[in-house]
């Protein structure tokens, strides 16, 4: 028996906000305005050994919805319902039965699935909850929650699991003894395809693909496996995002939550893939966005889309001006690519077509490899050769009749990469060439793709010289020196 449950109702009933409530986090886009959820959206429930699903609300006809994507948000509740072992009906206490109620209960009775029926919104006195209208849908029972201040929270779970029973043995052994699934998410501006790509490595119609932007609007995780060039199976679990605007073009509060929860996809990753269009090039937004995959320390994949469209040009037109070829329009792309990016050194560059395919394969091998790259121990004896071939070989500019200069530096942290460096002044470093010294890092080690990040310890003056009868150095001081001399006693280690 599959331990699926799926939340089910008309539009507005609390049914999101019931998900977040069980899942005890933040998943699900919460707002008054109906038809806010439109894919699937499931999480893991660590304690009763389910997948929870929230789905879009059945029966929603609003005006700034296209028909096909109203369409396509029914298909994926069916989807939804043909999947679960277990259906919590969600109606509103409040505000009573109305007819789609009604339709939606013939409907699941149909089916012959396990119904539970959650009543919700029945935050204070039964008395004003409409129950008697709930028994006539033939459901048995009626659970009263109130999603919002956890009333009823307890029963629901416990309702949950008697149905589904408790979680065999040999399972939960599995589980434990399973290896950890490899978390990928695609970023990007909206309409370049992220849908698609998830579709494609899902081998299913899973997420709702429209040309309308903005289709995607909350994170949603999916699993799946992959083989790899070695032949093993590799577990992920993919999250698709919502298209992330620049914050000055959020125009309603909806864009405003689903371009949190993208940004909060990057922090959970393991590793990021940042898709561009092949046709529309680096933007500035695509730049913005890939500054916020370093800025939490993510290796970087990055999937230029729809690779397709530029193969079929090239074949229709015999090329298109500029470009003499295919392979000269991908040089110059990528070469325009990384003057613009300029900050994800050696990210692999990955050219792909959702829609036929085109090596996706090859973009999800980038994602192990970049993976198992995360864990490299740096040797400090190569990593000082190294930072010291690089300042020879293009020294810093001085700065107030002063250079940077490192004394020594040792690997202090993986995912990502963190180097501590001792220097004569932290604030001597320019950005430039702290990311010319990040470039050499990467390339020398060979982890392209993996940010580099380095802790500058400067060398603390001591307070206690050319001060009239003497004094104590401050604590901060004698702590800074307690480093160098630790500094210096790994240095002669080492030599």
């Amino acid at each position: 028996m599959s331990r699926i449950v799926a939340i089910v109702g008309r539009p507005n009933v609390g049914k999101s906000r019931l998900f977040n409530r069980l899942a005890r986090k933040r998943i699900s886009i919460v707002h008054d305005q109906p038809g806010i959820t439109r894919d699937v959206i499931s999480a893991e429930i660590a304690e009763g050994g389910y997948t929870l699903m929230d789905t879009g609300g059945l029966g929603y006809r609003g005006v700034d919805t296209p028909a096909a994507l109203t369409r396509a948000s029914e298909q994926q509740v069916n989807f939804a319902i043909a999947a679960a072992s277990l259906i919590l009906f969600v109606v509103d206490g409040l505000g009573g039965l109305n007819a789609l109620d009604e339709k939606i209960a013939t409907m699941l009775r149909k089916g012959r699935k396990q119904v539970r029926l959650v009543v919700n919104k029945a935050d204070f006195d039964d008395d004003k909850i409409a129950l008697d209208e709930a028994y006539r849908l033939g459901f048995g029972e009626p659970l009263r929650v109130s999603a919002e201040h956890g009333r009823g929270e307890a029963e629901l779970r416990d309702a949950i699991v008697a149905v589904l029973g408790p979680l065999p043995e040999p399972e939960a052994a599995a589980a434990k003894s399973a290896s950890d699934p490899l978390c990928v998410c695609f970023i990007g501006r909206p309409n370049v395809g992220k849908s698609s790509l998830s579709n494609r490595l899902l081998q299913s119609d899973r997420l709702i693909v429209s040309e309308m932007p903005g289709t995607t609007r909350d994170a949603i995780e999916l699993p799946f496996e992959f083989v790899g060039r070695d032949g093993r199976k590799y577990p992920f679990r993919l999250i698709d995002t919502a298209g992330i605007k620049a914050a000055t073009k959020l125009a309603s509060p909806v864009e405003y939550f689903s371009r949190l929860r993208s940004l909060d996809a990057i922090k959970n990753t393991d590793v990021v893939f940042i898709v561009l269009d092949a046709f529309e090039g680096v933007t500035q937004q695509d730049k913005a966005i890939a500054g916020e995959a370093i800025k939490e320390g993510k290796p970087i994949v990055i999937v230029v889309n729809k690779w397709d469209l530029v193969q079929q040009a090239f074949k229709a037109r015999g090329g298109f001006a500029p470009y003499k070829s295919e392979r000269d329009y991908r040089e110059k792309y990528e070469h325009a690519l990384f003057e613009r990016l300029f900050f994800t050194p050696g990210s692999p560059v990955i050219f792909v077509s959702a829609l036929s395919g085109f090596e996706i394969d090859r973009m999800l091998n980038a994602a192990v490899k970049l993976n198992r790259t995360l864990d490299l121990k740096m040797s400090t004896a190569k990593l000082n050769q190294v930072l010291g071939y690089l300042a020879e070989r293009n020294p810093p500019a001085a700065i107030g009749g002063k250079r940077f200069r490192i004394y020594y530096a040792t690997h202090t942290g993986t995912r990502p990469f963190r180097i501590k460096v001792f220097c004569n002044r932290e604030e001597k470093l320019t950005e430039q060439y702290r990311r010319y010294l990040e470039a050499g890092v990467v390339k020398e080690f060979d982890i392209a793709g993996c940010p580099v990040f380095f802790d500058l310890v400067g060398k603390v003056k001591d307070e206690t010289r050319g001060s009239r009868g003497g004094g104590n150095a401050s604590a901060e001081s004698r702590e800074e020196r307690a480093k160098w001399k630790l500094a210096e006693r790994d240095k002669t280690a080492e030599d």
